[in-house]
């Protein structure tokens, strides 16, 4: 049966032409920031905004996510740098590590070639930049001039990040609206930390000003991860009345492979799951409002390179969206990410909202 016929025969089922989604694909084209924070807002299912379709060929998607974490948070609340030094994740350290402020601006790239109705194949890769600040490791007691302007420390990354290669296959129905993907993330952006003995190892960025100026940013921070991670998940979606389009998705990432295994010196980020259900209004031909419900949870990054204490949480948004036609190949469509729930094991920043806007386009 020709890809048209199987359109054709989801339509004359629920009645309308289904421009649902296959949220997985593109919730797995987004680069998953592995920062000293457990999610930073990439969750967002982009193929939601776009809606979904069985034609062969390539479609390439573009977008631009903006994240400012500027929110010091531990459990549910917010907390203050007295408590980081005073309370420490980790006792035996003395103290904590200040953070500041961290903004991440991503550009996101993704070709998607479907040979036909049932598979599919994407290629993602993301530009990663990012602008960090922190007053550093201040032991205890907090006094008010470890977090005095001169005690700030400051550092850029700008690069390729990771690149990811991932398979799906939705030829488990007739109608082509449940499906499985499975891929890879490579090692490709710059990776790198200082180990036990003061040493820089791999390819890190340094701070460039205040009193850590020349130190390793943490690995967490850097572009890549220096990780192979496996990745599979599983995605559905459906009609639900005349004018309403419904999804859920799921997918596991865990690394296989670190570049950074030497004693002292190794780094694996923590294994990440998520789960995304949504909504789309589907009464307007050109323009479609929708909602996304995003939940993460990341699990503690291991290793001599890793703040174990400070990377572990389990995160929610509320995503509200919409995309427009702005030709018959050609989608754009904007983001809003909200937060609704947090639980941060340790001291992280965390985004108070995120933002993501994009292009898609039909070859």
């Amino acid at each position: 049966m020709s890809s048209t016929h199987r359109y054709a025969l989801f339509r004359n089922t629920f009645g309308k032409p289904f421009t649902a989604v296959a949220g997985l694909l593109a919730l797995s084209a987004l680069p998953q920031a592995a920062l000293a924070c457990a999610t930073c807002g990439c969750t967002l299912s982009t193929d939601a905004a776009t809606g979904y379709s069985t034609a062969s060929g390539w479609r390439i998607n573009i977008d631009y996510t903006y994240i400012d974490q500027n929110q010091l948070r531990s459990g549910s609340r917010k907390v203050s740098p007295q408590q980081v030094v005073n309370q420490p994740s980790d006792p035996s350290l003395n103290g904590g590590e200040i953070e500041k402020n961290t903004t991440n601006r991503y550009i996101n790239v993704a070709a998607t070639y479907r040979f036909d109705a049932d598979w599919g194949v994407t290629f993602a890769v993301p530009y990663v930049l990012r602008d960090h600040t922190t007053y550093g490791v201040q032991t205890q007691p907090y006094t008010a001039a470890e977090t005095a302007p001169d005690q700030i420390s400051s550092a850029h990354v700008a690069g390729i990040g990771d690149a990811k290669i991932l398979g799906s296959y939705q030829g488990f129905l007739p109608t082509h609206n449940l499906g499985v993907q499975f891929g890879v993330k490579l090692p490709t952006g710059n990776d790198g930390g200082q180990s036990e003995d003061g040493n820089l190892v791999g390819h890190p960025v340094t701070f460039r000003t205040g009193p850590n100026l020349g130190q390793s940013l943490d690995s967490s921070l850097q572009a890549g991860t220096g990780s192979t991670d496996l990745i599979a998940g599983a995605y559905y979606y459906q009609p639900v009345s005349q004018n309403f389009d419904a999804f859920v998705n799921g997918q596991f990432q865990a690394a296989i492979h670190e570049n950074l295994n030497t004693p002292g010196a190794d780094f694996r980020p923590g294994n990440l799951s998520t789960i995304s259900v949504g909504l789309r209004y589907e009464a307007h031909a050109n323009w479609v409002p929708q909602l996304q419900i995003n939940w993460l949870h990341k699990s503690a990054d291991q290793g001599a390179l890793a703040d174990r204490p400070d990377t572990e949480g389990t995160v929610a948004y509320l995503s509200p969206g919409i995309s427009g036609s702005l030709s018959k190949n050609l989608q754009a469509y904007a983001f809003v990410q909200m937060p609704i729930y947090s639980h941060l094991q340790g001291y992280q920043l965390f985004p108070g909202w995120t933002g993501t806007v994009g292009i898609s386009m039909k070859l």
